[in-house]
C-alpha cells in the first residue's frame, strides 16, 4: 500500500510541473501579444546615498513612459536594459522584469561609499564597499575617510581595489578603521605615497602616523592604540610630531 501511495504521489507531482511549463510556454507566446502598460522604476536606497535617482535611472536606458506605453513586450530587450544598468558604477545591482499586467518594473540599489579618493590635477573618485571604484557626483558628497597622496591616480585607473594584492590591502584597512567606532572617529585621511606607504592624518593632534604598507593590521592598530591609550595621555597631544608604526615590537615617536 505505501509504495503505491508513493507512485501516486510522484505522478501527481509530475502532472504539476507539466501544468507549471505550459503556463510558462502558454506565457511566452503570448508575450509578443501584451502591450506595455506602464514603466515602475524603483530604487532601494538603505544608506541613503543619493547619487543617482529615479529620473537618473530612466534617463540612462532611455526609458520614456510615453514612447513605451502600448508597445509590444516582445520589442523590448529587458535583459539588455538591465546589463546597461549594472555597468553604472554607482549600481550595485539591478532586476528588469515585466509583470502579468504589462507592467515594466526596473529595480536597482545603490553601491555605498567608504573612502573618497581626492587629487590636486583631475577628478577625485569614492571607493565603495565592495571596493568598486566610482566617479564622484554633482548631486552628492559623501563623508567618508579621505585618499590623497602620489598613489591615488593608479588607484582611479582601477574599476576595483580586489583586482590587485596591494588593493585588497588597502580595502581591509579602509574597513578596519570604517568597522571601528574609535578609528573611524580619529582617523580623517590616509596619504599614500608612490610605494603604497600609508601616513595617517588624525582628527585630533598634529602627529604624522607613518603606518607603512597597509599589512599586519592587526598588530599596527595594537601599537597605535597603546600609543593614544597609554603613551599621549601621560605626555600630552601635542608632544610629538611624527609617530612610525612600522619596526617589529616597537613604536617610535619623536
Amino acid at each position: 500500500m505505501k509504495f503505491k501511495l508513493d507512485i501516486k504521489r510522484e505522478l501527481k507531482i509530475g502532472a504539476a510541473l507539466l501544468v507549471v511549463a505550459a503556463i510558462i510556454a502558454f506565457a511566452e507566446r503570448r508575450n509578443g501579444m501584451v502591450a506595455v502598460r506602464d514603466v515602475t522604476i524603483k530604487m532601494e536606497n538603505v544608506h541613503e546615498n543619493h547619487f543617482l535617482d529615479e529620473a537618473d535611472i530612466a534617463e540612462m536606458i532611455q526609458l520614456k513612459k510615453d514612447n513605451l506605453k502600448g508597445a509590444g513586450l516582445d520589442k523590448i530587450n529587458l535583459k539588455e536594459i538591465e546589463r546597461k544598468i549594472k555597468r553604472e558604477p554607482f549600481i550595485e545591482d539591478a532586476q528588469v522584469y515585466s509583470d502579468l499586467k504589462g507592467n515594466v518594473v526596473v529595480r536597482s540599489s545603490l553601491r555605498r561609499p567608504i573612502a573618497r579618493i581626492v587629487r590636486n590635477d583631475g577628478p577625485d573618485g569614492y571607493i565603495a564597499e565592495d571596493g568598486t571604484i566610482m566617479p564622484v557626483s554633482d548631486k552628492y558628497t559623501s563623508r567618508v575617510l579621505l585618499l590623497s597622496g602620489a598613489y591615488v591616480p593608479k588607484l582611479l585607473k582601477q574599476t576595483n581595489l580586489t583586482q590587485t594584492e596591494e588593493g585588497l590591502h588597502l580595502l581591509e584597512m579602509i574597513k578596519t578603521i570604517r568597522e571601528s567606532e574609535f578609528w573611524s572617529a580619529q582617523i580623517a585621511q590616509l596619504d599614500i605615497d608612490g610605494k603604497g606607504k600609508v601616513i595617517i592624518f588624525p582628527q585630533v593632534g598634529d602627529e604624522k602616523i607613518e603606518f607603512g604598507k597597509p599589512e599586519n593590521l592587526e598588530v599596527k592598530f595594537s601599537k597605535l592604540m597603546v600609543f593614544y591609550k597609554e603613551i599621549l595621555p601621560r605626555m600630552g597631544w601635542n608632544k610629538y610630531q611624527r609617530v612610525n608604526l612600522e619596526y617589529e615590537g616597537q613604536i617610535v615617536a619623536e
